[in-house]
């Protein structure tokens, strides 16, 4: 990632690291609606949403390549996949800097999706051979919709997780400023 502080870096190694072990060991395993949770595309989303759209993207890249060693799938598929979502979530970060609670969740719903349907499409252009159904699109809506409600809880123990090791965004300072009580730059006496 660049320009970050080696704090960021190293906590933002220890989360990627320690959210493929879990999602390969535990929660994979668990079946809520027909479906399980996909934790990854909600984390890379988050790290895009809190460190920007390069941060995003490479950490999404560095995940891809864990869950590929660890489930021993074709290298850098979902890399390529995570890129897009952790990319996509800091430009929007960048460019509209959303404030709205609800944020997490539709943009844990739209990374889900791209990485879902980005995954499937590439392993169809690769010529892959799976199945493909009905019952395949229901599990992947099952999916986004499962991802969607658990993108809040998520993204707060992320933001929990890299908010010591982020730098005070310039914009938010500046917001701040003028709500403590310091006098206005309109008001110079």
């Amino acid at each position: 990632m660049p320009n970050v502080h080696p704090q960021l870096l190293l906590r933002a190694a220890i989360l990627g690291v320690a959210i493929v072990i879990v999602q390969v060991a535990a929660v994979s395993q668990i079946v809520l609606f027909g479906t399980s949770a996909d934790l990854l595309p909600l984390v890379v989303a988050a790290v895009g949403l809190l460190c920007g759209s390069l941060s995003g993207a490479t950490f999404g890249f560095a995940v891809g390549l864990l869950v590929d060693a660890a489930l021993v799938q074709t290298m850098g598929l979902t890399s390529l996949v995570f890129i897009a979502a952790g990319y996509g979530a800091g430009r929007l970060r960048e460019l509209r800097d959303p404030q709205a609670v609800v944020i997490p969740m539709v943009v844990g719903a739209a990374a889900t999706a791209i990485t879902t349907f980005g995954y499937g499409l590439m392993n169809f252009m690769l010529g892959i051979d799976a199945p493909v159904s009905f019952l395949l699109l229901r599990q992947i809506l099952a999916t986004i919709v499962l991802n969607a409600l658990i993108a809040l809880p998520v993204f707060a123990v992320v933001r929990r997780w890299l908010s010591p090791a982020l730098p005070d965004d310039p914009r938010r300072r500046r917001r701040r400023a003028y709500t403590t009580g310091g006098l206005s730059p309109l008001t110079r006496a």
